[in-house]
C-alpha cells in the first residue's frame, strides 16, 4: 500500500501575465507534517488555495490517494476531505460561531426544510468543549470575538470532520505563544491519526521544529524536498533565497543613548476592557517594543495612540502640545500606524496598489488647486513599492490580488512613502519571508538613525530583543514591566513578565 496521500502533478496558475506556478510537482505523505516554504509570491498559497477548491488550477493535477480531485470551492474540497485554515480571516460576519464552524455542512441540521439550530449549537459546544475552547460559545455572533479567537474557531471548523489533509496557511503569525501551542498540540493529532498537514510558515525555527518534510519553491517554480532531520535553517534560506543570506539580521549596537527629546506622551490611557491607565513616553530615535500575550492588550496599544480607539480616555500629546484623539489628526502630524488586521484595518481590498501606497499622501501630492496628477501618483507608487520589493504586476493590480507578505509590503511602502516621524508598528513582519524581514529591520534602523521614532508591538520575542531600544511588556491589559536593551537580555526575561 502506497504512502502517498497526494500527488501534485505538473500543476501551473496565472494571474494575468504573472505566472503563480510553473508545471510545479511533487509527493506528500500520509501521517506527515508537510511544510511548504518559499518568499512572498513564490506560489505556496496559491498552489494550497488550488487545492483546496479557493482558485482554479490552469493546468496539471492534483491526485488524492491515487483519485485525481478538482474542487471547485471549499465544500467541494471538504467532500473531498482537503480543508484549508488561510491566512487571514475566513470567518464570515453576522453569523454564529456554531454557523461559521458548520459553513456549507448545514445540511445535518435541516429537517423538512427546517433549520435545528439548537441541534448545530449543541453539536458546536460539544466540538468547542473537545477542542479545549470552551469559553467560546457557540450562539454568539462571530464578530464578538478577536482576530486569534477566530483562528481558533478555523481550527475547529478545519479540522473537526477528520480531513485527510489540513493546509494551515501562515496560521501561527495571527496566534499567541499559548494560541501556537494549541494549535501545535492538533497537528501533532492530524498526524498520529494518519491524516496529513501541509503547513506554510516562514518562521523557519518553526518549520524544523513541527514538520516532517519541507518543499522549497522559488517564483512559482518547484526547488527541492527535503527531509527536515537533514537540514538547517541557513540550508533552507539558501534553497529559498537561491544564494546565502548574508549581512544583517537584527540591531548590533548595544551601547547607544536614545535622545532625552520626548516625541510623544501617553498619559493615563484606558480603553474599557482592553487597557487600563496606561503611561509611557516616546523617545526621538527610539525604537520602543510592547509584547505580551495576545490578550494583554499590547494590540490596543497602537490604535489608542493614534486616535483609533473606540472610548478612548486619558491623554496622548506631541511634543507641541497637539493632543491626538482622532486619526486625521494623527496622519496631519505625521504619525504612522500598520494594524495586526491588514485586510480589514490596514488596506482597502478593493482598490489597487496605487491607490492604497498614496492614500496618506494625497495632500503632498496635489498641486497648489489640489489637482492630483495621475503620472505622480503612479510614479509615487511604484518608487515605494518597488523600494519595498513587492511582487506585482503592476501598481494599478488590486491590492487584494497579492499574497499575505505583498499586501504587508504595501502597508508599510504607504507610510514610507508619506515619510511620518512617528510610526506605530503592530506586528510589522508578520507573513514577511525572511530576506524581507531583514529589510524591514534594516529600514526601521535607518529610520531610527534618522530621528524617525517607532512603537513596534510584536509577539515575536526574538524581534522585539533584537531591535528595540526598550521594551514594555503588558499583561491583563496593563503594563508589567521594562526593559532596557542589553545583549544578555533572552526570551525568558520576557516570557517571565508576560505570564
Amino acid at each position: 500500500m502506497s504512502d502517498i496521500r497526494l500527488q501534485v502533478k505538473d500543476v501551473s496558475k496565472a494571474f494575468g501575465i504573472t505566472k503563480a506556478l510553473k508545471d510545479v510537482s511533487f509527493n506528500i505523505n500520509k501521517g506527515e507534517i508537510h511544510a511548504l516554504i518559499g518568499e512572498n509570491g513564490s506560489g505556496k498559497s496559491t498552489l494550497t488555495n488550488s487545492l483546496a477548491g479557493i482558485y482554479q488550477k490552469d493546468s496539471g493535477s492534483f491526485i488524492l490517494d491515487g483519485k485525481e480531485v478538482n474542487p471547485v470551492n471549499q465544500v467541494e474540497a471538504n467532500n473531498e476531505g482537503i480543508s484549508i485554515i488561510v491566512q487571514e480571516l475566513g470567518t464570515l460576519d453576522g453569523l454564529t460561531v456554531a454557523e461559521n464552524i458548520f459553513l456549507g455542512h448545514e445540511d445535518s441540521f435541516v429537517k423538512m426544510g427546517i433549520k435545528n439550530t439548537a441541534a448545530m449549537n449543541r453539536k458546536a459546544t460539544e466540538l468547542l468543549k473537545k477542542y479545549g475552547f470552551e469559553r467560546i460559545k457557540p450562539s454568539d455572533m462571530i464578530e464578538n470575538y478577536n482576530f486569534e479567537d477566530r483562528k481558533l474557531i478555523e481550527i475547529v471548523k478545519a479540522t473537526y470532520f477528520d480531513p485527510k489533509i489540513v493546509v494551515i496557511d501562515e496560521t501561527t503569525t495571527a496566534l499567541s505563544r499559548e494560541g501556537r501551542e494549541e494549535l501545535y498540540k492538533h497537528m501533532n493529532r492530524i498526524r498520529e491519526e494518519g491524516n496529513t498537514v501541509i503547513f506554510i510558515s516562514h518562521d523557519l525555527p518553526e518549520v524544523l521544529k513541527m514538520s516532517d518534510t519541507i518543499t522549497v519553491l522559488r517564483d512559482g517554480v518547484y526547488i527541492d524536498t527535503v527531509k527536515s532531520a537533514d537540514i538547517d535553517e541557513d540550508g533552507l534560506k539558501k534553497l529559498m533565497v537561491g544564494r546565502d543570506v548574508t549581512g544583517k539580521y537584527y540591531r548590533a549596537d548595544y551601547d547607544e543613548k536614545v535622545s532625552d527629546e520626548v516625541v510623544m506622551k501617553v498619559e493615563d490611557v484606558s480603553v474599557p476592557g482592553l487597557i487600563s491607565h496606561i503611561s509611557f513616553e516616546l523617545h526621538k530615535g527610539e525604537i520602543l517594543g510592547f509584547g505580551g500575550l495576545s490578550e494583554s492588550g499590547m494590540h490596543e496599544i497602537g490604535k489608542a495612540c493614534f486616535g483609533a480607539s473606540f472610548d478612548r480616555e486619558g491623554s496622548v500629546t506631541l511634543s507641541d502640545g497637539t493632543q491626538i484623539n482622532d486619526i486625521p489628526t494623527a496622519i496631519e502630524h505625521s504619525i504612522a500606524y500598520t494594524s495586526k488586521d491588514r485586510d480589514n484595518e490596514s488596506l482597502v481590498m478593493n482598490q489597487s496598489i496605487r491607490d492604497n501606497i498614496c492614500l496618506p499622501s494625497l495632500d503632498d501630492l496635489s498641486n497648489k488647486v489640489h489637482m492630483l496628477s495621475d503620472k505622480k501618483l503612479k510614479e509615487f507608487a511604484d518608487l515605494y513599492a518597488k523600494k519595498m520589493s513587492t511582487k506585482m504586476q503592476s501598481v494599478d493590480q488590486f491590492v487584494s490580488n497579492l499574497s499575505g507578505g505583498n499586501k504587508q509590503k504595501v502597508v508599510l511602502a504607504r507610510w514610507i512613502g508619506k515619510d511620518s516621524d512617528i510610526l506605530l508598528l503592530d506586528s510589522p513582519t508578520r507573513g514577511i519571508d525572511i530576506k524581507v524581514k531583514q529589510d524591514i529591520y534594516q529600514l526601521m534602523d535607518t529610520m531610527r538613525k534618522s530621528g524617525k521614532s517607532i512603537i513596534m508591538i510584536s509577539e515575536e520575542l526574538m524581534e522585539l530583543i533584537g531591535m528595540c531600544d526598550r521594551i514594555i511588556i503588558m499583561k491583563d491589559g496593563k503594563i508589567n514591566g521594562e526593559l532596557e536593551r542589553n545583549k544578555d537580555m533572552d526570551e525568558n526575561s520576557l516570557i517571565a513578565k508576560m505570564v
